[in-house]
Order: structure tokens, then sequence, then C-alpha cells
């Protein structure tokens, strides 16, 4: 299963440390990486990256779910590492490419204090306990939350609730009186840019999804051909199921997409 992981730590060097047992397990096959990052909470509440890319399938934090996710844990008046992940800190788009939810922010966030550090990563993990005892071996506190579809789901409520305002008032533009056509019709355009909006949004995020997937599956491929017995069974199995969570949330994206909307003339 897809997750989001973050290891938060006391200080620097044991954060480094569980960095490195991290690459341990995936090196064993217990997990997977695909993108990882050491960040450092600030005195001042922002967050730095110490540490990111690496020998992983995803080699940049830019643009994808785990610089997402650094961005909303720089805090609200954290702008150093949005700037870095080229997010807006604390944004909504934020959550909606992280793939988290409000509370595991809230949860990471009451721990992750200022002067402390935590590694952050994009894995694929099929059992906690790997993880966890490596992790608190060395004074770690986890979390992790499976990749969430909930803001792709609030995003088809609001399209599909701006697409039936549009309608009613097209119906009544229709038959309006022509001094209630202008004051109507500029009401259409409003709903219509902002409709616009979360379909770009919608692209963005499926046109992510789609690079992350390819880079994740190319990567577990080049493993899986040099493993052998039950370690290449586990990555053909990753594989599988990265590949049916791509492709259901392509077809929620697409579902939300189309048809596309026309303005009322």
């Amino acid at each position: 299963m897809e997750k989001m992981l973050v290891a938060v730590f006391e200080d620097e060097s044991k954060a480094y440390e569980g960095s490195r047992a991290l690459n341990q397990l995936d090196d064993e096959g217990s997990i997977a990486i695909h993108s990882e990052a050491v960040i450092v909470k600030n005195p001042d509440g922002t967050a730095e990256v110490k540490q990111a890319a690496g020998d992983f399938p995803i080699r940049t934090i830019s643009g994808t779910a785990l610089g997402s996710l650094i961005g909303l844990l720089a805090g609200p008046i954290g702008l150093a590492v949005g700037a870095l992940a080229g997010t807006a800190a604390g944004s909504i788009g934020d959550v909606y490419s992280a793939g988290v939810d409000a509370e595991f922010l809230d949860d990471v966030s009451a721990t992750l204090l200022p002067g402390r550090t935590a590694v952050v990563a994009d894995v694929s993990e099929e059992w906690v306990t790997p993880v966890d005892t490596r992790m608190e071996e060395m004074g770690g506190v986890v979390f992790r939350t499976a990749k969430q579809d909930v803001q792709d789901e609030q995003k088809a409520r609001e399209v599909a609730s701006l697409r039936a305002e549009m309608d009613q008032l097209k119906a009544e533009h229709a038959q309006a009186r022509a001094d209630r056509k202008a004051k109507l019709q500029a009401k259409i355009d409003t709903l219509n840019d902002r409709l616009q909006k979360k379909l770009a949004q919608a692209k963005q995020r499926s046109e992510q999804i789609k690079r992350e997937t390819d880079a994740k599956v190319q990567a577990l491929q080049k493993k899986a051909a040099k493993a052998r017995g039950d370690v290449k069974t586990a990555i053909d199995a990753r594989i599988d199921r990265i590949r049916e969570q791509s492709e259901h949330a392509a077809a929620k994206l697409k579902n939300l997409t189309a048809p596309q909307v026309r303005k009322a003339g």
C-alpha cells in the first residue's frame, strides 16, 4: 500500500540514522521508498530541507506528493520549504497533492516542534512492524497514512455543484428579459471561471499521478529483475497495487473533467 510516512526525532543526527535505516529496509525489500527527505523545524516555526532526493525513482521533491507534504509541515508562516517544493505552504492545493488529511497533519505538527527533525517519505509498505521497530530503536515517533483520495471525491462534488448551478442559471438566462440577461451572464461567467480552475487542478493532479506512477513502476521493475524468491514476489505485488491505485485515481479524475463546460451565449 502506498503511504506518506513521517518519523520525528529529537535531533538531526538521529534523523539521519533513521533515514539510513529506512534505506536498509528498502534494500532488503521490506519497503519501497519512492522519495524521501530530512527536514528540520526551525525556532521560528519554518521548516528547512536538510537532505532530499537520493537514489530514488522520484529524484526531486518539486511538484510531488512529498514536496506538498513538506510544504504543509512548514506551517502557516513557513514559506521556505514550500518555495523549495514548488508549492504554497498551507494551501488547499498542497493537501490535494500530498494525499493526506487534516487529522494526519495535525498529529504530525503536534510532535514536529521547533528544534526537532523528521524523515518524510513516500513509500510502499505492507507491514508496519519493520519500520516501526527500526525507528523506535532510535527514539523516532512514526506517523503514516495511506494516500487519500478524499480530496478527489471532494473536487468531484464541487464540480458537480458548480455545473448544476450553471445549468440552472443558463435555463433562467434563456427565459430572462433583456435587462436581466447581462447580470445572469456575468454570474455564469464567474461560475465558469471557478469551474475551469478546479478542472485545471484536476488535470495537474492527473499528470502528477501519472509521472509519479511511471517513475515508481520503472524503478520497481529494475529491482524485480535482480531479485529472487519472496523479495521478487513482494516487489511484483507492489507494482500491481501501485498500478491499480493509479488507474482508480485516473478514472475518478477523468470522470471529473468530462464533459467540458461551455459558456452560455
